[in-house]
Parts: structure tokens; C-alpha cells; sequence
């Protein structure tokens, strides 16, 4: 019995399941999902900081550096602010820089008022390029006054349309060493003040002699009183022939300080008077007392003109 009952002890059999990789589990996937988002911030921000224009870029990095500062100021984050980021403006689909409405309003400002200086000097010169037609025509129409036409020059300069009337061997505008006038130089001032009188411009009226001095300069008359008073007495006779007194602006005695001819200093045609019709601009720096400068405006603005045959070409622009 005993033996038998040894024999039907019950074996057991112990089976060990072995777990492959217990050690590592699911957390590679979690250390995955972090690379990955990291990837996609990190590109997120480089499309960003390319696509952000320099004021954009330069407000973030005011407002990160100091914060307080930029807030107090009105960046970002600030309720009196219609912008994001300082310097981002108002338009934030624009991917380019913007201006404050003020600087625009400026700008427009500015250009407006160039452009109505342009067609005011266009609008100018019409004007005097009308008078002076007017006053050819008036020369022409008069026999006794065409006959004066080569000592009668009209050209345009920086200060406006030059009337000037000159001299010729026999033909004199005043009496020797004397502000007296010829009658034929009386007619033809009292003609040019009826027509001035038809512009509103003011007018600076400028006596010039030759270089030879004067006989009695030594007594304290000169040729310096000399041409002041010739103006002088062209003036009287434009008031006389219709020029309203207030638009003469300066009666001017050069002397021989400004010849028309340098290269012959005695000849006739220096001794002259000059009319200047003078432009807005012209007027505005005489009332100011400033200096002409050599040239105003243009060449292009300056229409070019044609000196009498025989006579010597116009000096330069003072």
C-alpha cells in the first residue's frame, strides 16, 4: 500500500512566462510626442519670425527687454493702444511697414502745397509772358516809339520780366551828366506805365551809368547820385502815364557797379534803365530785405528769349 501511494503522488510542474521588455513599457511614445511637438514649435516660430516685418520685430524685443516700459507707453497691452505691437500699426493683415495718419496727413500737406506753388509760378509767368506781348504790341502800334525799338529790351529772369532801355550813339535817354529826360523817353515811359498798371506785380526800377566819372564828383555828386536820380525821374514818369504809386517796391542807383557791355565799360548801352516786373517770390525777399540769389527758377521755366539784332546779349542774372 505504501508503495502505492507513492506512486500516485501528484507531480507538479512550475511554468515561468518570461514578460519581453518589461523594463522599458509605453514610454518611448511619451518622449516621441515631445520631440515632435517641440519640432512643430520650433518651425511654427521661424515661419513667424519670417513672415514678421522689422517694426514688428523691434516692438516684441522693446516689449520682452522691458515690459513696464513699453506698457506704460502705450505697447501692447495698453487699453489707449490700437495696435498689437508697437510699431505694428493698425492694419494687421499688412505683411509691410505703416505710418502713423499724422505723418501721412504731413506728407500730403506738403505735396499739396508744392504743387500749388508750381502752378502758381506757372500761372506767374504766363502773366508776365502776357505783358510782355502787351507791351511789344504797344511799341509797334506807336510809329515815334518803334522807331526806339533796338534800345528797348525785354527778357525774363529769376525776378521776373526785365524791361530795359538802353542807350544808343545820338539817341540818349537823358540830357549829358543830367536827369533830365528827352521828350521821345517821356512818351515812351508814360506808354509802359499805362501798361504796368494792368498787373498787380510791383516793380524795382534800377538807373545804371558808364564808367566815366563823373565831372563834378569831386563837389560829392557822382555817378552813384547820378543814376539813382535818372530812376528817380523814370519813376515819375510811369506814375504819370497811369502806374499806381504803390507799385513801385525800390528805386535802385547802380552806377557803373553793373555794366552791359564789361568788355567796354564806357560804351553807350551801359548807360540804362532797367524795369524789373518782379515775381511773388522776387517781392517777398525784397519786403524781407533778403539778397536774389543767381538763379530762381528753372531753365525750363525760363522761356528763352531774343535780343534786338545789333545789340549785346542781356548781362547776367543778378
Amino acid at each position: 500500500m505504501a508503495g502505492d501511494a507513492k506512486k500516485l503522488q501528484p507531480i507538479i510542474i512550475k511554468r515561468i512566462k518570461k514578460g519581453g521588455h518589461a523594463a522599458h513599457g509605453g514610454a518611448w511614445k511619451i518622449a516621441y510626442a515631445d520631440f515632435v511637438t517641440a519640432m512643430m514649435a520650433f518651425f511654427l516660430l521661424m515661419w513667424l519670425l519670417g513672415s514678421t516685418t522689422e517694426g514688428d520685430k523691434k516692438g516684441i524685443a522693446d516689449y520682452f527687454s522691458s515690459p513696464l516700459k513699453v506698457a506704460m507707453q502705450g505697447g501692447a497691452g495698453s487699453g489707449d493702444s490700437s495696435s498689437v505691437v508697437r510699431g505694428g500699426g493698425t492694419d494687421l493683415t499688412r505683411s509691410t511697414g505703416q505710418v502713423r495718419n499724422g505723418d501721412v496727413q504731413a506728407q500730403r500737406s506738403t505735396i499739396s502745397l508744392r504743387l500749388l506753388k508750381a502752378e502758381q509760378r506757372r500761372a506767374e509767368i504766363a502773366r508776365l509772358e502776357d505783358l510782355r506781348r502787351r507791351v511789344e504790341e504797344r511799341l509797334a502800334a506807336n510809329e515815334r516809339l518803334a522807331m526806339m525799338r533796338s534800345q528797348i529790351l525785354l527778357d525774363m529772369t529769376a525776378e521776373g520780366l526785365r524791361i530795359q532801355i538802353v542807350d544808343e550813339e545820338g539817341r540818349p535817354m537823358f540830357a549829358s551828366g543830367s536827369p533830365e529826360l528827352q521828350p521821345y523817353m517821356r512818351e515812351l515811359l508814360r506808354e509802359l506805365g499805362s501798361v504796368l498798371s494792368g498787373v498787380p506785380n510791383r516793380l524795382t526800377l534800377e538807373g545804371h551809368t558808364d564808367a566815366m566819372p563823373f565831372p563834378g564828383g569831386q563837389r560829392g555828386y557822382s555817378n552813384w547820385e547820378l543814376s539813382a536820380d535818372r530812376a528817380n525821374a523814370t519813376r515819375r514818369e510811369l506814375l504819370a502815364g497811369g502806374l499806381p504809386e504803390d507799385h513801385v517796391l525800390r528805386v535802385l542807383g547802380l552806377a557803373a557797379s553793373v555794366p552791359f557791355t564789361p568788355a567796354d565799360p564806357r560804351a553807350p548801352a551801359n548807360r540804362r534803365i532797367s524795369m524789373i516786373v518782379m515775381n511773388r517770390e522776387a517781392e517777398e525777399r525784397a519786403l524781407r530785405g533778403g539778397a536774389v540769389p543767381a538763379a530762381e527758377l528753372p531753365e525750363a521755366e525760363l522761356p528763352a528769349t531774343e535780343a534786338p539784332a545789333g545789340s549785346s546779349p542781356p548781362p547776367p542774372i543778378r
